[in-house]
């Protein structure tokens, strides 16, 4: 019997294959479109919210940013060790090729909202690539795993700065986009986390043991990156 979790995770795939094959803008495009860069919502950041809103607004696009640069290097490090893997390989380079638009539009934002990027910026390389490479040398389950273990933190994590921007009152239209963009990437991220589970990443060893620790590590590293 699946999990809850598992249920969730099944439906949200049904729900995106459902709409893939309709045309449809992504929120996202607003920041990859060259014709839209000067338009209130890709430019502007709000001034009538609260000194305490300000800073969540910053430690969420802070951490944002972080977490896709660990996670373009995550698989940047599987990519170096199962590159040549005829499934995996391109598996990898898929999921990566949308890691490396999201970490261009969390740029973006940063530079729009004026927000001070975490001074862990160079860790965050490192220890990504590192845990990419490891779990890929150990196997094409447990790299799966790690990107299970590390989506299912981020899909959380996601939905957790949705509530607090709903929250946050304002009459400027860059936040209701900001939701928007995160929605989409909070669907990318467990659209991977789907991916891993359909290619055995629960087949890993000690895959509870290495969920637990992946995922934990990703905790540390989000309340460290708010506040660094």
């Amino acid at each position: 019997m699946l999990s809850p979790k598992l249920v969730r995770r099944s439906v949200l795939a049904a729900v995106r294959r459902h709409h893939s094959s309709a045309p449809r803008s992504l929120p996202s495009a607003a920041y990859t479109d060259p014709a839209r860069t000067q338009e209130a919502s890709t430019s502007g950041t709000p001034y009538d919210i609260s000194e305490a809103q300000r800073d969540t607004l910053h430690a969420a696009l802070r951490v944002d940013q972080a977490g896709e640069v660990a996670a373009n290097y995550i698989y940047m490090g599987q990519l170096a060790v199962l590159g040549r893997d005829r499934t995996t390989g391109p598996l990898i380079q898929e999921m990566w090729d949308q890691e490396k638009k999201h970490l261009s539009v969390m740029n973006k934002l940063q530079f729009q909202h004026r927000v001070r990027p975490t001074v862990l910026w160079e860790v965050a390389k490192v220890a990504g690539f590192g845990l990419g490479a490891v779990t890929a040398l150990m196997g094409k389950e447990a790299a799966m795993a790690c990107t299970e273990a590390v989506e299912t933190v981020i899909g959380e994590h996601y939905d957790d700065q949705l509530k607090e921007l709903d929250e946050m009152k304002t009459s400027d239209p860059s936040i209701p986009l900001l939701k928007d963009v995160i929605r989409e990437f909070r669907d990318d991220e467990l659209e991977h986390l789907d991916t891993a589970v359909e290619h055995h990443s629960q087949r890993a060893p000690a895959h509870a043991l290495l969920s637990t620790v992946v995922g934990a590590g990703c905790k540390v590293a989000i309340e460290l990156c708010k506040r660094i």
